[in-house]
């Protein structure tokens, strides 16, 4: 107990060091530019505390249940040597942790008010939740047979863009978009955990080059699936007419209304739903197809345990924190009419929110330490945080300028296809898993609502065209900086 609680202790010294950035960015916006105080001041610092104790229980919950879960049911299946059953397992895993994802429903939910119900959320979800099972199955069969993951990225990232030429512009964003969230907070520490159990469990892998990769490959495919569903099922005339955005219902008065024991076993009993399909499925396969009890039980409860209050620290601290201070930054942003201080806080904040990001983080420490290659942790995620900053900055430069996002995307993507042929083949796949991971629990709410704030607020934009996209753009520029890093430090060498 006693090393429980001095790990607890560290990990909060350690998120709430992580939330630095954005403390630094959002008082120096407050009082430098705007010269003001928020109104809602006390209950923006009780929800940036209660997002500090979310991330703590959220990483000690990756720590002591679901890394070593992962790891332990990699092994399991591999003794078993059944590569379907394998694989069939991957596919339920996906499934259910993408159906369960609060991002993934969000954005749907969001797409479909906005397009007032032309666009349904649910098939939505179906969509991306089949998309990450088919990927997850296909990861496990490719890590297991050493197939080289840079042939196969390269040629997804073809495929999107070539489908992207055919696709309803309005379609676009949502659809890079929802590659973006699909790589989430409850579906990337699980497949993460496979990928390195099974580099590990099998002689002669490597974790980075053989281990990562599951989560830049379950980002390609909602990409596609969502573009051949506004091809097939939508049409090429969807989104052309104007869309007005319709608010969704504010959850945050639910929240400033009080606190009770009522209220917040409530909460969190509907956080634990969320996470029931991914329990069910690995205790339908543990104790029915692997037909052994769980390794260290008490560490996976624990771990599910700390995942639960962690997840529901972050919605409350969200809502009371990060979104209505990022609603009111955004509204004076827009009100001043200078486009400098709204790309400085585009970048700011995508920097300053991948910085505090728990799951890359979590995903990079892990990386050290089970690779055999010495990664600086520190020097990593500066290099996603930057990548981040610019990305978020030249999606905000889109949606001011009204530039088509095929074209820049197709760019950006060429450029990423080529720094995979030149980069080392052992940094690859772990570089496009960090694009992946940087769209996670805090960065998606504020950067997907700044899109559409901005894109409602501009004359001539349209919502559903323009507003989403964000997140793509903040999941690719990762993958360049990292990329680009390594390829200088391999010249060096």
């Amino acid at each position: 107990m006693s090393d429980l609680i001095k790990q607890f202790r560290h990990t909060f010294i350690e998120s709430s060091v992580n939330l630095i950035p954005i403390l630094l960015i959002i008082v120096g916006f407050q009082l430098f530019v705007f010269q003001s105080v928020p109104e809602n001041v006390i209950s923006i610092c009780i929800g940036f505390f209660i997002v500090i104790i979310g991330v703590t229980f959220f990483l000690m919950g990756l720590e002591i249940g679901i890394f070593p879960l992962g790891n332990n049911l990699s092994s399991e299946f591999l003794e078993r040597k059944s590569i379907f059953l394998f694989a069939l397992f991957g596919f339920a895993l996906g499934f259910s942790a993408s159906i369960a994802e609060p991002a993934i429903i969000a954005v749907a939910s969001q797409a479909g008010e906005i397009s007032k119900g032309a666009l349904d959320p649910l098939t939505l979800r179906l969509i991306i939740a089949t998309s990450v099972g088919l990927i997850t199955a296909f990861g496990i069969v490719r890590t297991i047979l050493g197939w080289n993951i840079s042939i196969i990225i390269i040629v997804g990232y073809v495929i999107v863009l070539v489908i992207t030429y055919f696709t309803p512009p309005a379609i676009i964003g949502l659809a890079y978009d929802s590659g973006g969230v699909a790589t989430n907070v409850a579906t990337v520490p699980l497949i993460v955990a496979l990928g390195i159990g099974i580099a590990s469990a099998l002689q002669g892998r490597s974790v980075l080059k053989d281990g990562f990769g599951f989560v830049a490959l379950a980002a390609i495919t909602p990409m596609i699936s969502i573009q051949l569903y506004g091809i097939f099922a939508l049409g090429s005339d969807f989104g052309t007419q104007t869309i007005e955005f319709v608010a969704a219902v504010d959850d945050e008065a639910h929240y400033q209304e009080g606190f009770t024991i009522i209220k917040v076993i409530t909460d969190l009993f509907k956080t634990f739903l969320n996470l029931v399909p991914i329990i069910a499925t690995i205790l339908i396969f543990q104790y029915l197809v692997i037909k052994k009890p769980l390794a260290n039980i008490s560490g996976v409860i624990f771990g599910f345990i700390f995942l639960v209050i962690g997840l529901y620290g972050f919605i409350v601290g969200i809502k009371l924190g990060l979104f209505p201070i990022g609603e009111s930054i955004a509204g004076n942003l827009v009100q001043m009419n200078n486009v400098f201080f709204i790309y400085l806080f585009a970048f700011l904040i995508g920097f300053g929110t991948t910085m505090a990001e728990p799951a890359l983080v979590a995903v990079i420490k892990q990386a050290d330490k089970m690779s055999s290659v010495r990664l600086n942790v520190t020097i990593i995620r500066l290099l996603v945080a930057i990548g981040v900053g610019f990305g978020i900055l030249f999606g905000a430069y889109k949606i001011v300028n009204g530039y088509n996002i095929w074209l820049l995307i197709t760019i950006l993507y060429s450029i990423v296809v080529v720094l995979t042929i030149f980069a080392p083949k052992q940094i690859v796949a772990f570089a496009f898993d960090l694009g992946g991971v940087t769209t996670s629990e805090i960065t998606v709410p504020i950067v997907t609502a700044f899109g559409i704030f901005l894109a409602t607020n501009i004359e001539g934009r349209n919502v559903l065209m323009d507003g989403f996209g964000l997140i793509a753009f903040a999941s690719v520029f990762p993958m360049i900086t990292v990329m680009s890093y390594s390829i200088i430090m391999n010249l060096k060498k």
